[in-house]
């Protein structure tokens, strides 16, 4: 059987054969410092952030989508498969999307942490391809292709053709940092101190690029840095844009410079087609139309964009075993089997 896993900054997603997504959690352990007991994995984890007592600490152990805790990573992925397949899956192969631009060591580390599952092979697939192939777009065709995903960790942006990346770049600031932004603007102008989980609900509901239509409002709880009470501040989507705006713009350059690094042949497709926008941020409110107006071509949001990823991971399972000759493209999307 054949597995696909999405090892996200702030999601994990798993993708079985036959079977679909069967997995969607928090990219979150819950563990005792000390003895390195692990308490909770997932979404169980995800709501323990910023309440845990001494010597118990929750923590997200892959950061801009580069794994930071190798152990942490292998734990989690252990303890999700093992709740989800109680008898388990006996040499699976497995698929598992990465960045772009990763150096050789971050690929191995990405391997080991899913060969804790005991996998036969492993197989790396680059996220814009990954995502092009869950949009249902045929990548193997010399057809150029524009495609940015922006997730928590990374924004992955790519023009595909013949099943490979012509150009492509790798921002590592996106949704988390924005997150952290907002924490650090909510301090400095309301001596008001919140954490990373009210930051993104704050962001969820009026975070935008672009000056929303109608003012909306959220309420942003927390302790006072002076007094260290429990006090509450209301804040609109023009703070938040103010806070947010500038890793937003960093994005929007970096799909920019793609485009100015792209051939000739292949922009003319992307005039016809346009810019795919995928991943969980994909649809924060004004940035497709930011993207528009800075690069004059049109945008949209395709209508699953965080399930983008894992849902072409598992498409990529055909090309498993295939040699080049088999393909139609001769070029594999899937990179060296480790």
């Amino acid at each position: 059987m054949n597995i696909a896993i999405d090892l996200g900054s702030d999601r994990t997603r798993v993708f079985v054969e036959n079977k679909g997504k069967v997995l969607d959690e928090a990219s979150v352990i819950t563990y005792d410092v000390d003895t390195h007991e692990i308490f909770a994995v997932g979404d169980e984890a995800y709501a323990m952030i910023g309440k845990t007592p001494v010597g118990i600490r929750a923590a997200h152990p892959l950061d801009g989508g580069v794994i930071a805790q190798s152990d942490l990573v292998e734990q989690m992925v252990d303890i999700m498969l093992t709740e989800l397949c109680p008898v388990r899956i006996v040499n699976p192969k497995i698929i598992t999307a990465i960045p772009c631009e990763l150096t050789e060591v971050e690929k191995l580390a990405v391997v080991n942490a899913v060969s804790c599952l005991g996998a036969k092979r492993v197989y790396l697939i680059e996220t814009p391809k990954a995502a092009a192939l869950g949009c249902g777009i045929d990548i193997s065709s010399p057809h150029g292709v524009f495609i940015a995903d922006i997730g928590s960790g990374t924004a992955d942006i790519g023009v595909l053709s013949l099943g490979g990346i012509s150009v492509s770049k790798c921002v590592k600031r996106a949704g988390s940092a924005m997150d952290e932004e907002i924490v650090k603007y909510i301090r400095k102008k309301y001596n008001l101190v919140i954490g990373t989980n009210m930051a993104e609900s704050c962001k969820k509901a009026v975070g935008c690029v672009v000056a929303p239509s109608e003012p909306k409002t959220f309420r942003v709880k927390g302790r006072d840095a002076v007094s260290g009470l429990p006090r509450y501040v209301d804040v609109t989507g023009n703070e938040i844009m103010g806070a947010i705006e500038e890793i937003a713009k960093d994005i929007v350059n970096a799909i920019r410079d793609v485009l100015e690094r792209t051939p000739p042949e292949l922009i003319g497709d992307i005039y016809t087609d346009g810019i795919i926008l995928t991943g969980g941020l994909a649809g924060l409110q004004g940035f497709p139309r930011m993207v528009g107006l800075a690069t004059k071509l049109k945008v949209r949001v395709h209508k699953y964009a965080p399930d983008c990823v894992i849902m072409g991971c598992g498409r990529a399972m055909s090309y498993i075993g295939k040699s080049e000759r088999e393909l139609s493209g001769g070029v594999s999307p899937l990179l060296t089997a480790y």
